[in-house]
C-alpha cells in the first residue's frame, strides 16, 4: 500500500472520489463511506475497481536487494523509473518496483562495484531450451551487449532473441522468466498462450433469449452460466493442499455479432485457466475463495455500468482490450 500509495496516488484517489475513504491495518484494506446516509453500494464498488487496480500493480511488482554505497544513493537521488525503498539499512537497500523500473536501475548500476545481493532471477548459464518459446536464433546480438535481467555479458552461444520484439537475454534467464509468464520481460509482447490459475473441473454453459439488453435493441441476450466446484487447492494457488470455496456467476452479452465475438474470446479465456483465480473474495472477505480474475464481466442486465450492467456502449470494446493483453484476440 506504501507503493501505492506514494507512486500510484492520482489513480487511487480517482478510484476513491469524494465519497470513499480508505485505511489499510495488517495487510487488510478497509472502505468507509464519508457520508454515512449515501448508499454503501459506494463503497463496494470503489472495493471493486480498487481490486482491479490492485491487481495490475501487483502482478508485476518485484523487490531486489542492493549493497548500499555511493553509486546506489546517487542513483537513488534520481531513479530512471518509479522505485519505492522498502528498507534502508547501514549495509543493504530494498527496493521495489516493477520489471521494468528494477531492470532500468540495474543497468543504470551497470559497470559499478554496486550488484544486487538477491534478485528474482538467477543468472543462469545452462543449455536448457526455452520449449514453447518462438525464437530466432541466426541473429548476432551487439557487441558487448548484456542480459535485461542479469546484467552478464551476452555470449553468442547462449543467447536467445525473441522472434517477435528482437529484445534479447541468457537462454537460462529467459527459461527462468518464461516458467514465471511466457511474456517477454521488457515489453510484454506474449509468446505462445498464458495459463491461469483458474481452478480445473468448472463449466461454462450458454443460454440464449429473444429479450433485449438496454442499449442493444433488436438483439437478444446471451446469459453465461459459470459453475466453479469447490475442491483442494494446487501449487499454482496461494495455499497448496488447502480448500477452497467455489462460485457460480452469471454474466450478459448482447446477441449481437460484436457479442458473439466477445462469447468465443470469453471461451478461449475459461480455456486457458484465465477467468477466474482463487483468493480473497471482495463481497464475502473471505480467503481461500473463487474470485473473479481481472477480466470484467457484466454481471446484471440493467444499471449500467455502476451496477455492473448496461448500458454501457465501450464495455465490448474494453473487454476485448482487457482479453488482448492475454493474448486473447
Amino acid at each position: 500500500m506504501a507503493y501505492v500509495e506514494k507512486l500510484h496516488g492520482k489513480e487511487l484517489d480517482r478510484i476513491m472520489g469524494n465519497e470513499v475513504s480508505i485505511t489499510e491495518h495488517k495487510g487488510h484494506v478497509t472502505f468507509q463511506l464519508l457520508d454515512q446516509t449515501k448508499s454503501a453500494f459506494h463503497a463496494q464498488f470503489a472495493r471493486e475497481k480498487f481490486i482491479t487496480f490492485y491487481q495490475k500493480i501487483a502482478t508485476d511488482l518485484q523487490k531486489r536487494t542492493f549493497q548500499r554505497d555511493v553509486t546506489v544513493l546517487q542513483h537513488l537521488r534520481n531513479p530512471p523509473l518509479p522505485l519505492h525503498i522498502l528498507s534502508d539499512d547501514p549495509r543493504t537497500v530494498t527496493l521495489m518496483g516493477s520489471f521494468l523500473s528494477l531492470g532500468r536501475f540495474e543497468e543504470a548500476l551497470k559497470g559499478t562495484s554496486s550488484r544486487p545481493a538477491q534478485g528474482v532471477y538467477p543468472a543462469r548459464r545452462d543449455s536448457v531450451k526455452t520449449s514453447s518459446v518462438s525464437v530466432q536464433k541466426d541473429q548476432k546480438p551487439e557487441k558487448e551487449q548484456t542480459c535485461p535481467i542479469c546484467l552478464d555479458t551476452l555470449v553468442k552461444s547462449e543467447t536467445e532473441i525473441l522472434s517477435k520484439c528482437k529484445h534479447a537475454f541468457c537462454r537460462g534467464c529467459l527459461k527462468t522468466a518464461f516458467d514465471i509468464k511466457p511474456a517477454c520481460p521488457i515489453c510484454g509482447v506474449l509468446y505462445g498462450k498464458l495459463k491461469g490459475t483458474q481452478p480445473e473441473g468448472g463449466t461454462m454453459h450458454v443460454m440464449r433469449s429473444p429479450s433485449s439488453l438496454p442499449g442493444y435493441g433488436g438483439y437478444g441476450t446471451i446469459t453465461i452460466y459459470y459453475d466453479i466446484p469447490s475442491g483442494i487447492q494446487g501449487e499454482e494457488h496461494p495455499n497448496p493442499g488447502q480448500t477452497y470455496t467455489g462460485t457460480r456467476r452469471t454474466a450478459y452479452l448482447p446477441d449481437s455479432k460484436e457479442g458473439n465475438k466477445v462469447l468465443k474470446l470469453l471461451a478461449q479465456a475459461f480455456d486457458q485457466r484465465l477467468v477466474f483465480t482463487i483468493g480473497r473474495s471482495s463481497t464475502t472477505g473471505h480467503n481461500n475463495a473463487v474470485t473473479w480474475n481481472d477480466i470484467h464481466h457484466k454481471t446484471s442486465q440493467h444499471g449500467g455500468p455502476t451496477y455492473y450492467g448496461y448500458p454501457d456502449p465501450d464495455y465490448l470494446q474494453r473487454v476485448q482490450g482487457e482479453l488482448k493483453v492475454k493474448g486473447i484476440y
